[in-house]
Parts: C-alpha cells; sequence; structure tokens
C-alpha cells in the first residue's frame, strides 16, 4: 500500500529564514486549541490521510514540546512534530495548510528544527518520507539528508 523512505538528517546551524509575514513559535510554545484545529485541516485536505501514520494525539499527557508551528497572523498554517527514539530525534510529521504552501513555510520550519538539534548537540536527526510525496523528499534531500533504509507495508485483500 505504501513505502516510506528512512532518511538520516544532519543538524545544522538554523539560517533564521522565514517567509514574510511568518513567524515560527519554538517547540513547547504551540497552543492546544489551535493546534488540533491545524491538524483538523490539514487532515481534511489529504485525500490520503488514512494512510499516514502521524497525528496529533488526542489523549491525556498530549506534549506541546513535540511541536514547533509556523503562524500567519493569529493562525497555525503549519507544524512539525519532533520527538526521541531513545536519543536520535525523530522528525515525525511536517505539514502545512494548503492555502499557504510553496511559500517557504516547511523549509523554515525544517531548518529551525535541525538548528535547535544542532545548538543541543544532536548532529542527526531521522525521518520517514511516504516515496510518493516528491516535495517532502526534495525538501529533505535539499537539507543534505540521506537514505538509509525504507518500510514496506503490504496489504493482503
Amino acid at each position: 500500500r505504501r513505502r516510506e523512505w528512512e532518511y538520516s538528517v544532519p543538524t545544522r546551524p538554523d539560517p533564521g529564514e522565514t517567509p514574510p509575514g511568518v513567524t515560527l513559535k519554538p517547540f513547547g510554545r504551540a497552543e492546544e486549541g489551535p493546534l488540533r484545529l491545524l491538524d483538523r485541516t490539514i487532515r481534511a485536505e489529504v485525500p490520503t490521510w488514512p494512510d499516514m501514520p502521524a497525528e496529533v494525539l488526542v489523549r491525556p499527557g498530549w506534549d506541546p514540546a513535540k511541536y514547533a508551528v509556523a503562524t500567519d497572523g493569529h493562525e497555525y498554517v503549519g507544524l512539525l512534530r519532533l520527538t526521541m527514539v531513545t536519543r536520535l530525534p525523530r522528525i515525525g510529521l511536517i505539514a502545512v495548510r494548503a492555502d499557504h504552501q510553496r511559500r517557504g513555510i516547511a523549509r523554515a520550519l525544517l531548518a529551525h528544527t535541525l538548528g535547535a538539534l544542532h545548538h543541543v548537540g544532536k548532529e542527526v536527526a531521522s525521518a520517514e518520507v511516504t516515496e510518493s510525496n516528491l516535495a517532502a523528499t526534495g525538501l529533505f534531500e535539499s537539507f543534505g539528508a540521506r537514505r538509509t533504509g525504507s518500510n514496506l507495508e503490504l496489504v493482503i485483500r
């Protein structure tokens, strides 16, 4: 049903470039209500979302420290979720609302995240990208990410 590329992404200092009118809220600064609204908006825009393994979890213990968000004015327009798998940071989701795509918001979120990880001494992060998502593949590879493996999901019908 789907294949994901596994990537190793080198960290580096954040160049601090964000698109005009966009502000990044660092990890731990996201507000739950607007973040959940952004999650629902993005889910509605992506026809293949049921195939996606990532989501903003709705349960006690929701941790805003895992999310960096991009805002345009007072609206949340993009998000990036970062988790720690053992000692290796894992970029679990990067998404931007359809009406704000192609402006460099995902690039700014990724640069911010890699910069924050670099600042705390992490040399690499991992990420999984759906093979068919050419925009995300291009984005990660433009940051020097290299493929380290893949996952293939098979469905018996």
